[in-house]
């Protein structure tokens, strides 16, 4: 489900109401915890956290007008939806979010390459993905994507 929103503000007034606290405060957490560099934006129709053309103006190797995008969150269907870039890439992350995952959550880590999806507000491990996004910086993501995505 992709949102027509030009805008975040427009983007979390289409969040349905059930969902809005959950969601304001897993951006609240990505906000307060992704390193100095990263942009909040609409990218693909989802609140996007990018590297921004004034930090890398390759932009996104498939469309260089994006940014390089690193991570978003999205109000899907039937669940709160979390897209890292970042374990997606780098196997060693994975492998540290996926062990620290049942220290903070009694529910499955319901995740495909890159995408975690929380079907019930109270299953977000916002402490985890606070730490999460901490754990790479603008610069480690640049060198990361071009080592992995680039060729």
């Amino acid at each position: 489900m992709q949102s027509k929103a030009k805008n975040v503000t427009e983007y979390l007034t289409e969040i349905p109401e059930e969902r809005q606290q959950a969601f304001n405060k897993l951006r609240k957490t990505i906000l307060e915890n992704i390193p100095k560099g990263f942009e909040e934006c609409m990218i693909y129709g989802m609140v996007g956290y990018v590297v921004p053309h004034s930090i890398y103006p390759k932009g996104y190797h498939c469309d260089p007008k994006l940014p390089l995008s690193f991570t978003a969150i999205a109000s899907q269907k039937n669940f709160i939806a979390l897209y890292h870039m970042g374990i997606y890439s780098n196997p060693k992350l994975l492998e540290w979010f996926t062990s620290e995952f049942p220290k903070h959550s009694k529910k499955k880590l319901d995740m495909g390459k890159s995408c975690m999806r929380f079907k019930k507000s109270e299953d977000i491990p916002f402490e985890l993905i606070g730490e999460l996004m901490r754990k790479m910086t603008v610069e480690e993501w640049i060198n990361t994507y071009e080592s992995v995505f680039k060729k």
